[in-house]
């Protein structure tokens, strides 16, 4: 909500938490509309907690409240048998991820590829964190295509931070930087990375 909030042009005197709302409750219609056509897996894009995060921290919990209640707004009509997914970008998620929780989205998605995976321990030390969770295995503003072995190198090691059990397999956002040529073999390299890995989990059991 806040995302988009951010890069719509507004007069100046609207209350922010009120505009956010409307435009959640738009989205909310068009949640629905999917739901009703059959679809079952809906991402809702970009909450952009940290982003819209007031620098003076009386304000960060006020706001922190009617952000997350936007985003819950946007799927609160939908079945459980609809799985919610979200994106974040480039955050520190440390101080937020209460927050995070509280969205309850059933898996978050974030761009890591860049970053360290000791970023993702907040998502397994100090709280319980139960959703899914996708940090991106390769960096989709680049040209370069992963091969098998780099993507698969990567998921093992957000796997020394990560449950099996929430970890979820995708790039980094969307791949609308990337000509078809370049997306196509490198989709297919991260869905073979994924199978093998599968596999060699299978087998340790």
């Amino acid at each position: 909500m806040f995302y988009l909030y951010s890069f719509s042009l507004f007069v100046g005197f609207e209350v922010r938490s009120e505009t956010c709302y409307h435009i959640a409750l738009a989205i909310k219609v068009e949640v629905e509309d999917l739901e009703r056509a059959g679809i079952t897996v809906i991402q809702i894009d970009e909450a952009a907690l940290r982003e819209g995060l007031p620098l003076r921290m009386s304000e960060q919990a006020s706001y922190l409240e009617w952000a997350v209640h936007s985003f819950r707004i946007t799927n609160c009509s939908v079945e459980d048998t609809t799985q919610i997914h979200t994106h974040m970008c480039y955050s520190n998620f440390n101080d937020i991820i209460h927050s995070i929780i509280n969205m309850d989205a059933d898996v978050i998605t974030i761009k890591n590829s860049r970053s360290d995976e000791k970023r993702l321990s907040v998502f397994r030390e100090g709280v319980k964190y139960g959703a899914g969770i996708g940090p991106g295995v390769y960096d989709i503003h680049s040209p370069m295509i992963p091969s098998i072995e780099e993507i698969d190198d990567r998921i093992n090691k957000m796997l020394a931070v990560l449950e099996t059990d929430i970890l979820w397999v995708n790039p980094d956002c969307g791949l609308k930087t990337r000509k078809y040529t370049e997306v196509k073999p490198a989709l297919s390299n991260m869905v073979a990375a994924a199978k093998l890995l599968c596999t060699q989990l299978a087998s340790a059991k």
